[in-house]
């Protein structure tokens, strides 16, 4: 018989500083599911999804070595909403099936708490149900845009269009039961801010 086991839907925009909480929450003792990195499996050299892409993309949208071309495919997903939700009906259905598989894994490893890092989780209405709790890091849309664009070197445009395929800030805090700022502080802060709000189910 396993012990109660906190589900943990962590979200946030993009450049919100989501990985650094969920790097954080790992040193406290969770499991991590990250969805993100479970799509850049199924589409990398051999993965899981690249049949079904070149099916329906053609072979345009794959690198000579196998894997997806990650940016002919932003091309086609960010400018097209038809395209964005075609690469979701084959991407999404496989990570959930590879989520459920670390679930379980970490179930029998005895984790007391699994953080789904899902950046999508407000967005595709499918994941609250398998969550007990949504946690939401949140800055201000001005600063995600800032961060992104010199983490990624993208332009300005780029960033906000692909804040536009988001869900809205308001809507992500709609659906929070909690939430970290990460407004003016430094990672370190960020990182103390996570442990404390932690302590009370992980540590």
């Amino acid at each position: 018989m396993h012990a109660p086991v906190l589900r943990l839907g962590l979200t946030g925009g993009i450049g919100s500083g989501k990985s650094t909480v969920a790097h954080t929450l790992v040193a406290c003792g969770a499991a991590l599911i990250d969805a993100d990195a479970i799509s850049r499996q199924l589409t990398a050299t051999g993965g899981g999804a690249i049949q079904e892409l070149a099916r329906q993309f053609g072979p345009k949208i794959i690198t000579p070595d196998g894997a997806m071309d990650r940016n002919q495919m932003r091309q086609l997903a960010f400018g097209n909403p038809g395209g964005k939700a075609q690469l979701e009906a084959i991407i999404h259905p496989l990570v959930s099936l590879e989520a459920v598989q670390l679930t379980r894994r970490a179930v029998e490893a005895g984790y007391s708490c699994i953080v789904f890092d899902i950046p999508l989780l407000v967005e595709s209405g499918r994941w609250r149900q398998q969550l007990d709790r949504v946690l939401v890091v949140d800055c201000m849309e001005e600063t995600q845009v800032r961060r992104v664009m010199a983490r990624n070197a993208f332009s300005r445009a780029m960033v906000e269009k692909i804040m536009a395929g988001q869900a809205s800030r308001a809507q992500r805090l709609a659906a929070a039961d909690a939430c970290i700022c990460n407004e003016g502080v430094s990672l370190d802060d960020l990182r103390q801010r996570v442990r404390q709000w932690a302590s009370g189910f992980i540590l």
